[in-house]
Parts: structure tokens; sequence; C-alpha cells
């Protein structure tokens, strides 16, 4: 290709990218080190700034924490009505508590409330050794666990967010914890929209919710704040509302190094609302419906039907629905067996010609596989093929 050509090529391809990227809405100014917007339901990110940057995240940890007793709650590994002893570690944690002593022994499900709504620092400490049998062991779950989650900047090195030396996280990171614990543990979500809970003995000063965006907006249903002198004030904030056709759609607002409780708390509003007149959501499939039933080589079944167990939905420019096409992309041919969930291929979705999103195309059902003689049929053909 001559040089003019590929120049002219080079420059119509930056012109392009440049048109579809002024045509995204702009977020709002928003008055903190750190943010990040996602919409859940689409699984997107809608906004960020400085998203990877390395922060403390002080009681935002607890969200981590709260993670683990939720999944050993799921496990069975522990019961809400259970009730665990009060150690002197705990006794003693500074900071926020839900004033608990030695002398008690406390239910699981009046720890988590008073881990969650009061902060309690004695609260997350007990229930660290209610599951983990230590801190230390705790803290150590509490790191492969965020590994598995695939939060690659995150270390923790106590369970309730106290400032010690590399004790770190990210907004991103945050933002994969909170949508996972969203996900993983829908039951237990109604503990992080209590706005009051106050422990026998505990000053009545201490029975509010930090997320004043609890006492604001009837759509918001958590999850999380935290300060320090360091990390400034945090807030990871998500709420629910409800659309046409759409149904409910979720965001999430992590904002990161405000300078106070009600700066947390106005720019996370901002950003949510942002969020949901700038996109709107488009869904493209039902959840299990099918996107498309191609044909299988070896199987008991002629076909495999591709789609997702969950609605497959977009956020777009608003007044930009029509802009959007889709593609599939899969493996051909397709030879069985196939289990049930296994991806298969994914569905590219695209706006102006740019990718925008892509997700995942599973198996909806199980294909076995054939007989000798039908794999055998199915191998002599594929080959004059």
């Amino acid at each position: 290709m001559p040089s003019i050509l590929k120049y002219l090529v080079a420059v119509i391809w930056i012109w392009l990218s440049w048109s579809v990227q002024a045509q995204m809405p702009q977020p709002p100014e928003v008055a903190a080190k750190g943010y990040l917007l996602i919409d859940v339901t689409a699984n997107q990110v809608l906004a960020a700034k400085d998203p990877d940057m390395a922060v403390e995240p002080a009681s935002l940890t607890k969200l981590m924490t709260a993670y683990l007793v939720f999944d050993a709650l799921k496990s069975r590994k522990i019961d809400l009505k259970q009730a665990l002893p009060v150690s002197d570690r705990a006794w003693k944690m500074p900071g926020s508590r839900m004033f608990i002593d030695p002398k008690m022994r406390v239910p699981v499900e009046d720890l988590i409330k008073g881990m969650i709504v009061q902060s309690g620092n004695d609260a997350t400490v007990a229930l660290a050794e209610g599951v983990g049998g230590s801190v230390e062991r705790f803290v150590q779950m509490m790191n492969e666990q965020s590994q598995v989650l695939g939060m690659k900047n995150t270390t923790y090195r106590n369970p309730d967010g106290s400032n010690e030396a590399g004790h770190r996280t990210t907004a991103r990171d945050l933002g994969i914890l909170a949508t996972r614990l969203m996900r993983d543990f829908p039951d237990y979500l109604p503990y992080f929209a209590i706005k009051k809970y106050r422990f026998e003995g505990s000053p009545a000063a201490n029975d509010s919710n930090r997320n004043l965006l609890l006492f604001r907006d009837a759509t918001v249903d958590g999850l999380g704040t935290g300060q320090t002198k360091a990390a400034g004030y945090c807030l990871v904030a998500t709420a629910k509302r409800e659309f046409p056709n759409v149904g409910a759609r979720r965001l999430l607002s992590v904002v990161l190094g405000a300078d106070s409780e009600n700066a947390r708390a106005n720019e996370s509003q901002k950003l949510l609302n942002w969020g949901y007149s700038a996109f709107d959501a488009v869904k493209l499939f039902d959840a299990g419906q099918p996107v498309l039933s191609p044909s299988v080589w070896k199987g008991k079944t002629p076909l495999v039907k591709l789609g997702s167990f969950q609605p497959m939905v977009v956020a777009v420019p608003s007044g930009m629905a029509g802009q959007i096409k889709t593609e599939v992309a899969r493996p051909d041919p397709l030879v069985a067996p196939f289990a049930q969930g296994q991806k298969v291929g994914s569905l590219k979705v695209l706006r102006s010609g740019q990718l925008l999103l892509e997700l995942p195309l599973v198996a909806l059902e199980p294909v076995e596989q054939a007989g000798v003689l039908g794999r055998a049929w199915d191998a002599l053909r594929l080959w004059i093929k």
C-alpha cells in the first residue's frame, strides 16, 4: 500500500474513533481523588477517574469481610443465630464499635448488623475470628479471595480497615468486589440498607448508617463507607431503579477521597443520577432466551442453544439505541459434547462500527456425544466437508 494511502487510512480511522468517542456522554465534575461508575445490570463501566490509583480502603475493607462471612453462611459453616464469643482483641479494637465485651456471646446476625450499620471494628474482628479461627488466618482468606475475584491491585492487612502499611486497594477492585458481593449473595443485601441499628449498651449516637444516601434516595440500598485521614471520605453506593422494557437497573458508584461525609454523598448521588439519565439500558435477550441455535456435530441432538442465564443488557448513550448492532463469534464446526453453562462463543455489541461490549454465549442445555456410529458418520461428513 502506498505511503500516502496508509496515511489517509490512519487519518480516517483516527477521525472515526474520535467521532464515536465525542458522542459519548461526558461525566460531571466530581470532587474526589478518584471514582468509578458501573452499570451492574449491563456489566459496563460508564465513567472513571484514576480507577487504578492505590488508596487506603479504610472501612470499605469490611466489604470483603462481609463477602467471606456471607460465603460462610451460604455454605453453612456458620449460622445467623449462632452466638460467637468476643475475644479481648475484638473488645479492645479502637475506632468505631458496637460495644461488645468478653462477657458476651453475640449472635452472628447482630455482629453483621454491628459491622455494616455501626461500622463496628469490634464486631468485624469477632466475625473474622469466628469464620477464620484467627484474624491472621482470616486476612489470608481475604487475600486469597481477592485474587479469585480478579482484584489485582488489592492487598489486605486486617479485616476492619485500620491504617497499616501495605493495606491497599483501588476503585476498580472495589467495583469488582461490590459487584460480586451483590451477585453472589443477594439474600444478604438487605443488611446494607438498614438505616439504624443499636446493639444493647451501644450509645444512641452510634446507631445511624454512615451512608447518607440511604436517608436521601429511596432507590439506594447500600453498600459501605470508609474514612481515614489518608484515605479521605469514601463511599461505595448502589441504587436500583425500575425502567420500562428493562425492569430493574442497578448502578454502582465508587467515590474515593472526598473532603467530607456530606461531600462523598453528594458526589455519589451526582454520579448515580448522571448514569441513569445519560445512558439508556437496552435489553437484547431475556435470560434463557436462545440467541442462536447452530448445528452440532457428533451430538445426540442436532442443535445447541446458545444464550445467557442472565438477561443480556447493554447501556448506550441516551437516544442511540437504534445504532446498536450485534455479531456472533463462535467456533465452526461445533463438536459435541457441551455441558450446560459451557462458554461456546460470544455476542459482540457494536455502535457505529466500534466494539462496545462483548458478552459470553453459553450452552443453555447440555448436548451429549452421540454413539459410536453417530460419531463415525459425522466424522466422515466433516472430512468430506
